[in-house]
């Protein structure tokens, strides 16, 4: 997929605004997914693309960002890695608690000119690799940061052994999410759970559980 200008497709279609949890963090974001999802479609030129993740401030992002703000030990000098990044909030969330370097990965077109975009906007410096990471063992960084990752059973089984595969070598793996249908019941260390504004654009309710976990 070849986009011909992605950073000006995200000045043209999103504003920039605070995130409702974070709120010392703006991003550009959009304010409907339905106009955003096709305008989208059209400049890929193809139909059925995934939705545009990087456009929103999604339920375990939000919270994995508050909980990074809240507690910069997590982070601080540290290297870490913003999984499947979407808008690169997490790691502009991990950077503002004093991460030594973020590395953004995510798969998206459009990631790239997001992420750019939303670094720029608070001030930070985020690395960015478009590479599918799952088809490589585990970055060498000391935080692994992911958000909003349990949408659909393969992907979530994928990322997750994944994941863990980087904790058995040590690597420190966050997760954030708001009780997605195939977020694991079992197996990992509860850490904090915040009530998120959101919009029934997104989610099924305005206020959204969603909860941040550590695999032990």
């Amino acid at each position: 997929m070849i986009v011909a200008d992605p950073a000006a497709f995200i000045r043209e279609n999103t504003r920039l605004q605070p995130v409702p949890h974070a709120p010392e963090i703006s991003l550009w974001l959009a304010d409907e997914i339905t106009p955003i999802w096709r305008l989208t479609e059209e400049e890929l030129g193809e139909m059925g693309v995934p939705p545009p993740f990087w456009a929103f401030a999604w339920a375990g992002g939000q919270a994995l960002s508050r909980y990074v703000l809240d507690h910069p030990h997590e982070v601080a000098g540290k290297r870490v890695l913003d999984f499947a990044a979407g808008s690169g909030l997490v790691g502009v969330a991990a950077m503002k608690a004093g991460a030594a370097s973020v590395l953004c990965a995510d798969i998206d077109p459009f990631c790239q000119a997001a992420v750019a975009a939303n670094a720029a906007a608070n001030a930070v410096t985020l690395a960015f690799t478009g590479q599918n990471l799952l088809d490589a063992p585990p970055p060498d960084v000391d935080v692994i940061c992911a958000g909003d990752i349990c949408y659909e059973k393969p992907m979530t089984q994928a990322v997750l052994a994944w994941l863990a595969q980087a904790r058995a070598q040590g690597v420190r793996v966050l997760i954030g999410d708001p009780g997605r249908t195939y977020f694991p019941r079992t197996g990992l260390d509860f850490l904090a759970e915040y009530r998120v504004p959101t919009t029934r654009e997104l989610e099924d309710q305005e206020i959204k559980r969603a909860s941040v976990w550590s695999m032990p």
